[in-house]
């Protein structure tokens, strides 16, 4: 089916926000989409912070977003907007690194105050590189997501429903995206 790229914009290694795309990756997976997880946290913060745009890991980042076909970008919520380690990441991309592609965007947060950063915070930024479909978000509250002593994920029932519903629609919207050619 196709390649969809899932980048975890948490800098967290203990991240309820990465241990949530990694449990909507095997959903994906399963649906018989190729899955490449991205932890931005990974990307070396010299690289980041320093907007190395030849560091090997982001390199490796770009040609990541280039062969997806579709991108699910999660990240918790902080100050009402979207992470940083993610905004570092996002401006070390070329400017249309999104043309052509379906994006789902996801949040995670401690209250739903924070719900319309999807929308008021991420899209539209995901819009100003060339998305070519941003299917419905979904924002869940760190509540609702729980890690039990043995590393299992366990999301409250309402979420885990919602949760499959975007994640669907956006599989769905990955075999309907026309591909955009972007003016050089």
């Amino acid at each position: 089916m196709a390649t969809v790229l899932s980048v975890s914009g948490s800098p967290s290694a203990s991240s309820r926000t990465s241990r949530l795309l990694r449990h909507l990756d095997k959903r994906l997976a399963a649906q018989g989409h190729d899955v490449i997880p991205l932890d931005v946290r990974t990307i070396p913060a010299e690289a980041l912070l320093g907007a190395d745009f030849r560091h090997p890991a982001i390199v490796e980042a770009t040609e990541f977003f280039a062969r997806a076909d579709g991108v699910v970008v999660g990240t918790p919520v902080y100050k009402a907007s979207y992470s940083g380690v993610l905004k570092a990441l996002l401006d070390l991309l070329p400017q249309y690194a999104l043309a052509g592609k379906t994006v789902l965007p996801l949040a995670t947060g401690g209250s739903v105050a924070h719900v319309l950063a999807i929308d008021y915070a991420l899209r539209p930024v995901l819009n100003s590189m060339g998305a070519a479909h941003i299917v419905q978000g979904w924002f869940t509250l760190d509540q609702d997501i729980a890690v039990l002593d043995d590393g299992t994920l366990t999301v409250a029932p309402a979420a885990t429903e919602a949760l499959g519903q975007v994640v669907d629609q956006f599989s769905a919207a990955l075999g309907r995206t026309p591909l955009l050619a972007v003016a050089g």
